[in-house]
């Protein structure tokens, strides 16, 4: 023989499954990562006590502002995020949630993602220096650059390492003075390249004092969606193009492309 149910009494069998399933949402890890602005460095400078670019077999001089490289920090790969860090990072501008595997391309394993990182760097300095001594004409059999960086991987300073490279080799003072950040991937043949987490590399970027900001030009929405104020963007697809952007920012002569 069945009873029947009061109200009360369905609405409270049938709220049964929605609570566990709300319950099931909130607390079970969910495949993100959750980003913040990370540390920049200044190429021209040191890290860690270090040169980050240090010359020999041709002269060099030296130089007035800074190329700041920027970086985003994001939780680990074996990091439990749930619904509730989903949200609260959905309203926050210094924070951004990113799929896993955009972040962690190689897998979940600490190790193997440490060793890959490493790897896309070295990559991303050979890269950068050939492409800069390309720009130069010089023959990269007589001159010897070596680029040091430490706890950062990946190849997004792939930009920054060239314009470095440029501004200590060739003729000039890329900068003006001023403190320009930036990134972007490089090619052997100074062809720039998207990276992701944009928006966080541009609030690191002012958070460190830059005034110019850098940009692979497939990214100028990215950037622009949350730029900080006092922060001016410029859009770049080459080695060549980046170098004359600055140039002329210095000199006050021709046009700087904006996003």
């Amino acid at each position: 023989m069945l009873s029947r149910l009061t109200r009360p009494q369905f609405l409270a069998v049938c709220g049964l499954p929605v609570v566990a399933l709300l319950a099931t949402a909130l607390f079970a890890p969910l495949p993100f990562s959750v980003a913040q602005p990370g540390l920049t460095a200044d190429v021209l400078g040191k890290n860690r006590g270090a040169e980050v670019i240090t010359i020999s077999g041709a002269p060099t001089h030296g130089t007035s502002g800074q190329l700041r490289m920027t970086t985003i920090e994001a939780t680990g790969p074996d990091a439990s995020i749930h619904l509730g860090d989903v949200l609260g990072s959905w309203f926050d501008t210094d924070r951004a949630v990113m799929p896993r595997d955009a972040v962690y391309p190689s897998g979940d394993d600490v190790s193997e993602i440490e060793r890959y990182n490493q790897e896309q760097m070295k990559e991303s300095q050979d890269s950068a220096t050939t492409a800069a001594l390309r720009y130069l004409r010089m023959d990269k059999g007589d001159v010897d650059v070596k680029l040091r960086l430490e706890d950062v991987g990946g190849p997004s300073a792939g930009l920054l390492f060239s314009l470095g490279i440029v501004d200590k080799l060739g003729a000039g003072d890329l900068t003006g003075g001023k403190v320009v950040a930036g990134t972007g991937t490089i090619t052997d043949g100074g062809k720039v390249g998207a990276v992701g987490g944009v928006p966080l590399k541009t609030q690191a970027a002012r958070r460190d004092g830059a005034t110019v900001f850098l940009v692979p030009k497939a990214e100028c929405s990215d950037a622009r969606a949350e730029l900080p104020k006092g922060l001016r963007l410029i859009p770049v697809t080459t080695l060549e193009g980046a170098v004359d952007s600055l140039k002329a920012l210095e000199s006050g002569k021709g046009d700087v492309p904006a996003c």
